[in-house]
């Protein structure tokens, strides 16, 4: 090979690395690169962390475990509720679709990551669909299109469009609001002090939102489910299927295993405006019951969290920024309304890939592992590039789903958490529980004491006053008296 051809084939890499004008970089070669240690991943093994900052995350890691009361009295209503709605579809001759769904627990609560109550759940009921179909790419590798190879006479057929092949996500999500309305007429909620509601409808969201609610306040929620249909397919479409990069973090067999489970399409449609009749029935994939695989079994060694012996602190790491993510949004909620706890569930899942062993998150390293995952979050939002984690094409980062602004604002006010000692993560008063509770005299006594407490200042303010009136009016009569004598 000549000059001229090292020079072309340079070039050619040059050209390759560079961001597409849609602005994706290839996320395979993004990837590689992120594992090398770089510099802007030198602040935190620099960083000094003192006694107190690392006092303050460990004990806020354990302020967010939630309590065992609340967690049983939430899983005794919920699963409850479950099981009855899925009693309710099986014996629904009126939709036969749903006579075959069954539950498919997702989401942070059964990832065992949720964290200060189990407020917030999520089933996705699965919904069989002939096999043989047609998936078309829509958007990167997130949205597609789902047609029939040929047409068909199975229940499916009530969920197709015009032409007979097209599975129509509104139609499927119409249908599971309509069997959820008909459902909570004649159920009745194991706690006699609450009711469920159905929240209004959002159109980009793929759930049926119910809210828990007391009986005698409609605005108190106190546990909200999210219902979502979804299309179980065997089979990955060709966006993803490589199966996420866990070779060196599960290993290639765990890689293969993943790849051999089916995918899930919810009902979601694309965001913008003047959408396409394909973009308005769009089917968005979901992985979550793969993150809930991963996160459970999380280990390099396999043996991980399996005894006392053997903890990480992996899962700590992930509760920690997903407080620290909702602190920033309460914080500044117009600033930061693009963030969301999947971009920090997504940074959790790279950094476990690039620092996979196990001996990297041993429970005394709480401190600077986390640190290590907050500089993460600040480097990829520095960068404007965040591959999903399955989809790699698809960049959670980009500008046209998060703006410009919110990542620059999201960078400065996490330098400002990491330079001023993580002051969002300083202990905070307690949650109060979550199982409704009537008023008892102890509860009451307490409150007069407090009442008391707070009454105690202003008595002792009128007390200095009248002492200080007594010693004005003392001076003015002593200098009276002064005055007689001198006539």
């Amino acid at each position: 090979m000549d000059v001229q051809d090292v020079k072309a084939a340079q070039r050619k890499v040059e050209t390759r690395a560079k961001p597409s004008p849609k602005g994706l970089t290839p996320a395979r070669q993004r990837q590689k690169v992120k594992q090398q240690p770089s510099e802007e991943s030198a602040p935190v093994a620099e960083q000094v962390i003192t006694q107190e900052l690392a006092n303050w995350i460990k004990q806020n890691a354990n302020n967010l475990k939630i309590r065992q009361t609340d967690r049983r009295w939430a899983a005794e209503v919920v699963n409850d509720f479950r099981e009855n709605l899925l009693r309710f579809l099986r014996s629904c001759t009126d939709q036969p679709l749903f006579q075959s769904a069954d539950f498919l627990t997702t989401g942070s609560y059964f990832e065992k990551v949720k964290i200060h109550s189990p407020d917030e759940f999520d089933m996705m009921l699965k919904l069989q669909v002939p096999n043989r179909l047609t998936i078309a790419e829509l958007d990167r590798g997130l949205f597609y299109r789902i047609d029939l190879t040929r047409s068909t006479r199975t229940p499916v057929q009530a969920f197709l469009l015009e032409n007979q092949l097209t599975l129509s996500s509104r139609k499927v999500l119409t249908e599971t609001y309509r069997l959820v309305r008909k459902f909570l007429k004649t159920y009745k909620v194991p706690d006699e002090c609450c009711r469920w509601e159905v929240n209004r409808k959002n159109p980009y969201s793929p759930a049926v939102t119910l809210s828990l609610c007391r009986t005698d306040k409609s605005s108190d929620e106190l546990i909200s489910v999210d219902v979502v249909p979804a299309l179980e397919v065997q089979g990955w479409p060709a966006p993803v299927r490589n199966g996420p990069d866990v070779d060196n973090w599960l290993g290639k067999k765990a890689r293969q295993e993943i790849r051999g489970l089916p995918c899930y399409y919810v009902p979601k449609r694309l965001k913008g405006r003047n959408l396409s009749e394909d973009a308005k029935e769009s089917w968005r994939i979901s992985f979550s019951h793969i993150e809930k695989k991963m996160i459970t079994s999380h280990g390099n060694k396999k043996t991980c969290c399996e005894s006392n012996a053997t903890k990480c602190c992996r899962k700590q790491c992930l509760k920690l920024l997903k407080s620290l993510i909702e602190g920033l949004k309460q914080r500044f909620p117009d600033e930061l309304d693009d963030l969301c706890s999947y971009h920090g569930k997504t940074v959790f899942l790279h950094t476990l890939s690039s620092r996979f062993e196990d001996s990297m998150w041993t429970r005394q390293q709480l401190p600077s592992c986390f640190l290590q995952l907050v500089l993460a979050l600040e480097d990829r939002a520095r960068e404007g590039f965040l591959p999903h984690f399955f989809v790699p094409e698809c960049n959670l980062f980009s500008p046209a789903v998060f703006h410009r602004r919110g990542l620059a604002f999201l960078v400065s006010a996490l330098e400002e958490q990491r330079r001023e000692g993580l002051p969002l993560l300083k202990p905070a008063d307690p949650v109060p529980p979550l199982r409704p509770k009537t008023i008892s005299a102890e509860t009451f006594t307490e409150v007069s004491t407090e009442e008391s407490a707070a009454v105690r200042p202003a008595v002792g303010t009128k007390l200095v006053l009248m002492f200080a009136v007594a010693l004005v009016c003392l001076s003015f009569l002593i200098q009276t008296m002064g005055a007689g004598n001198n006539y």
